[in-house]
Order: C-alpha cells, then structure tokens, then sequence
C-alpha cells in the first residue's frame, strides 16, 4: 500500500464532545442599524440631550467648513474633515465622564474639540507647529493619532492599566472602516476582550479608505460581526442618527465601566467631503451618491425631530448658528495669527530624560542657527532662540 493510499484510508476519530467557550448569539449585532430618529423610540429620548447634540452638531458642521477654509488660505498644512459624520463625533465626546480617555484619530478633530479641547490647539498639529498642540492630560485626550489603528493598542494598555489599579476609567477609541484592515485593530480587540479591559471600539464606516471601498477590504457582514471572533459584543447603529449613536455609545461605555468588557460599534456614516484637501474625490465616487447621503445628514435628521415635536423653534436654531459663527470667527482670527516658531521645541518631551544623542542633536542645531543669525542669513524674531 503506498503511503497516499494508507492516507486515504485514515478514519481519525471522533472528537469529543466539546461545548463553546461563548455562545455567539448574544454576541452578534443587529441585522440592521440600530436608529431613534424617526421612530417611536425617539418619544423617549430626553429633549435635552437632543438640544444638546443639535447644538454640538451645527457647531462641528461650522468647525469643519473653517478648518477647511484655512486650510484653502495656506493656514493649515492638511485638514481630514468629518462633515456628515459630525454625530459620531459629539456622541463619542459627550458619552464620557471627566476621569475617561478619548483616543481620537487623525479625522476626529471634531470629538477632540467637543471634549473640551481648544479649537486651536486640536488643529496645532495639522498646523505643522507642534507636536500635539494640547496637553493630552487636561481633557484625557490622546494626541489625533496619524498612522492607522495605532491609537487602538494604546487605548487598551491605558484601560487595563487603570482596571489593574481599580480607577474608574474606560477609554473610547475611534477608528475608521480602513483601520479595520491594520494589524493593530486585530491586537487591541485580541488583548481588549482577553483581559477585559474597559474598552470601547468606536469604527466610522463611511465607506471609503481613502478611495478603496468597504468591499475591497472586508467580506464580512459587517465589521460589527468581527466583534464575535473576539468574544466581545458587536453593535451596528445608524451613524448619522447622533440620538441612535448616543445611545448605543452610552450602553456600551456603562457595560465597560461595570466591569463587562470591551465593546465594538460600527457607525455607518459617510464622508461628504474629500479624504483631505489633497484628495480628488471624483475619482471614486458620484454625485449622485454624495447627495443621496445628504438625504440623511445628521443636522437634518435631528432638526426634523426637533422640530416635529415642537423642542426647538426658530429662534433656538438661530441661536445654535449664531454660537457656531462665533466660534468659526474666533478661530479664525487666532488662526490667522502667524505663530512663533522654536526650532529647539523639537527635542523637547521626546525623553523625559534626553539621551546623549538627542543633546548632541540639539546642540548641533543650535550652533548651526546662531551661526546663520551671525552671518546675517536667517535674521531670527526676538526671543525665537532661548
């Protein structure tokens, strides 16, 4: 008999009787977008909160429309707008309490500056002007995170930390439907539901990385459903319907903060605007697809509610405007400011204690300045060099 054929005629044995670690079924989001506006469960929804999120999402609209007008007048170096995602965004900042962590990526300038971060500040790094641009320890905001996913492990490692010490912290971490494709999305969620850190997975599907479509990067149902791999609870929610989105964030934080584990949401959303001023939107997509989402904007869909049971009237609308324009205005004016820039800024808060080759570098830089300014080549503003 040759060894193909002794193969062939293997009859392994039965295994034994084996029970699921977890039962799926709990696991496993709804089959369709979980939504409050529009629908009898929105009679429920406290009329505060919904003025609330109306005033907060009129603001972002207007934030995103002046970052991307500065960034058109050379004031910022590049700026990812979050128009027509702007309720993901205020929920995920309005969800929390003030001892919890935000860990914002490079798109959510919005749920930065919704958690209390100065509009400047939370542009200073779009800017080229600093690190960061805000102390991450103020608001418990992670700096705006650039590479994909990355922010997710941290948020992880902060979470379990501060479970390990018994703080009442939970960290809300905010990614893109692209970041699900990194290697980092697959470790966070992997060590989140291990050790059970209080975590919750906020993933903006808007359709796109950058022009590569949700089907290029996953066959799965949804990207909820992946949460079922990792043995935590998956939700899918309409991520333009800010009431809907509250509400599933807030569920999700409270089972983190009682000890239940990690979460992940999936908010459809959509990107109206480019990927960023250097992205040709057309190339991808059409018109007509770009206005039927704008059939379902997250201001209009919460304006109508508002509206159709008389919480809000023309004048709380104007008022919600006219606080919008004098953020943009006060933005504006700072931002037209031309900063004063320090060149040795950029060996500062890489150590807390500087390595030999970092002071060399320093030092070097420093030498190579005074020099220019001697020489009459760099005339450098009073008090540039310390």
């Amino acid at each position: 008999m040759t060894v193909m054929e002794q193969r062939g005629a293997y009859r392994p044995s039965p295994p034994p009787a084996w029970q699921p670690r977890t039962d799926p079924a709990p696991l496993l989001p709804d089959p369709e977008p979980h939504r409050v506006l529009g629908t009898e469960a929105a009679a429920q929804a406290d009329p505060e909160l919904l003025r609330t999120l109306y005033a907060h999402l009129v603001r972002g609209r207007r934030y995103n429309a002046q970052a991307t007008a500065l960034t058109k007048q050379g004031r910022l170096a590049v700026y990812p707008s979050s128009t027509g995602q702007e309720a993901c965004e205020v929920a995920a900042a309005l969800v929390l309490e003030e001892q919890d962590w935000l860990f914002p990526s490079y798109r959510d300038t919005l749920a930065v500056v919704a958690r209390g971060v100065d509009p400047v500040q939370a542009l200073t790094l779009l800017r080229g002007d600093w690190h960061t641009g805000y102390d991450p320890r103020e608001h418990r905001v992670a700096p705006l995170c650039t590479p994909l996913a990355t922010q997710l492990p941290h948020a992880v490692g902060l979470a379990h930390a501060a479970r390990l010490k018994g703080d009442d912290v939970v960290a809300l971490a905010m990614v893109g439907d692209g970041g699900t494709s990194e290697g980092d999305f697959h470790e966070a969620l992997n060590f989140a539901a291990v050790w059970q850190a209080p975590v919750v997975f906020l993933v903006q599907n808007n359709g796109f990385a950058i022009s590569v479509p949700l089907a290029k990067q996953t066959a799965a149902p949804s990207l909820a459903h992946k949460a079922v791999g990792y043995g935590m609870p998956g939700r899918l929610v309409d991520g333009n319907d800010a009431a809907a989105v509250h509400e599933v964030l807030a569920d999700a934080v409270r089972h983190a903060r009682a000890g239940g584990g990690p979460t992940l949401v999936e908010a459809i959303t959509y990107r109206v605007d480019a990927h960023t001023n250097a992205d040709d939107a057309t190339r991808y997509r059409g018109d007509a697809e770009v206005d039927t989402w704008r059939e379902h904007d997250p201001i209009l869909l919460l304006e109508r509610e508002l509206t159709a049971r008389g919480l809000i009237d023309e004048d709380g609308m104007r008022a919600a405007r006219e606080d919008a324009e004098a953020m943009a205005a006060d933005l504006r004016a700072r931002m037209h400011q031309d900063p004063v820039l320090e060149p040795m800024d950029l060996f500062d808060h890489v150590y807390a204690e500087p390595t030999p080759q970092l002071r060399e570098q320093r030092e070097q830089l420093r030498a190579e300045l005074e020099a220019e300014a001697e020489a009459g080549q760099s005339p450098r503003p009073e008090g540039a060099l310390r």
